[in-house]
């Protein structure tokens, strides 16, 4: 069943476990947490923030990860001595995500421009997936502007070669940037999308809360209740783009309601 959520990453720079805890405050009952750095990584760390989690009642849906910066280093290289670094050190999320819950890893990949063969990309892709597979988490690559997977053409050849082991976590604010149709997205990628990242978009901005743009958030919903309705639809929004948390309170309550709705077929 599609969950509504809000992201940590929305209130960045602001400490995460401060984050986690006035979005809790504010009754969001779905969370994407971004760590911000690697001591954030530490189990008493994370168990603090299930705690809290656990106090107000609130799944951590996914997680993202700081790194994600350093991925093209880490992961699609020459180096195969890396790679298994990088699937290593990415195993400390992994068990972060076992104890907060969450069962979604969002990954960026490689920048586009570096002429990273294919082939390679989707290879070195799978042996993540499959390390986050033992721990029972799904590795989603996400749509994003400035790496190889901002194109739909990408997106598509990945789920081509890869079948069922391609999951996506679809940005609709990165489709924009990248000059992509969220609809059309949607359409192609179908039940390989597994996570969304959800903003408005219209003459002001590509990154706005709900209803303050022109993208057809219902019809965005519906779809996507028609074709993966077990994805889990965050609210990701940038620092400049909203003035408190209560405006996050209100979009993830407007949001909420309309999943409710479109699940009642009304």
């Amino acid at each position: 069943m599609m969950k509504a959520g809000v992201s940590s990453a929305c209130l960045y720079p602001k400490l995460l476990e401060e984050s986690i805890y006035d979005l809790a405050l504010g009754g969001i009952m779905n969370v994407e947490i971004f760590f911000n750095t690697d001591c954030e990584l530490e189990k008493g760390f994370v168990s603090s923030l299930k705690a809290t989690l656990d106090r107000f009642g609130i799944s951590c849906v996914s997680v993202h990860p700081y790194t994600c910066a350093i991925e093209t280093m880490m992961f699609f290289t020459d180096y195969p001595r890396r790679v298994n670094d990088g699937i290593e050190y990415y195993k400390k999320y992994f068990n972060a995500m076992n104890i907060l819950g969450a069962k979604v890893f969002v990954f960026h990949g490689s920048k586009k421009g570096l002429s990273t063969p294919r082939e390679l990309y989707f290879e070195n892709y799978y042996k993540l997936y499959k390390a986050g597979k033992e721990f029972g988490i799904t590795v989603a690559q996400e749509n994003v502007s400035r790496c190889e997977s901002g194109s739909l053409d990408f997106l598509s050849a990945m789920a081509d070669a890869l079948g069922n082991d391609a999951k996506f976590v679809l940005d609709t604010k990165q489709s924009i940037r990248a000059g992509e149709n969220n609809f059309d997205i949607l359409k192609t990628l179908n039940s390989h999308i597994v996570h969304v990242h959800l903003s408005d978009h219209g003459q002001t901005g590509d990154c706005l809360r709900i209803g303050k743009g022109k993208f057809n958030i219902r019809h965005f919903l519906s779809m996507l209740n028609e074709k993966s309705p077990d994805a889990s639809v965050m609210i990701e929004l940038y620092r400049n783009n909203f003035m408190s948390v209560s405006d996050l309170v209100e979009d993830y309550g407007t949001l909420e309601g309309l999943i409710k709705t479109i699940q009642k077929g009304a």
